[in-house]
């Protein structure tokens, strides 16, 4: 379960193949539970969208 200081990779985001690839740390989790951060100005979602955590918040 990702986490507010996680750093993440985009393996795929639903209709925005532009951000495959892109890493960054989570900033913000909202209240229905999306992930913003430092990869760009859209928001993931975890249920829909394909994330791998690289480096967790210890």
């Amino acid at each position: 379960m990702a986490k507010v200081g996680d750093v993440i990779e985009i393996i795929e985001m639903l209709d925005e193949p532009d951000y495959t690839g892109r890493t960054g740390t989570i900033t913000k989790i909202d209240g229905i539970g999306q992930l913003h951060g430092t990869w760009g100005s859209l928001a993931v979602c975890p249920e829909v969208d394909k994330i791998k955590i690289i480096a967790e918040l210890k």
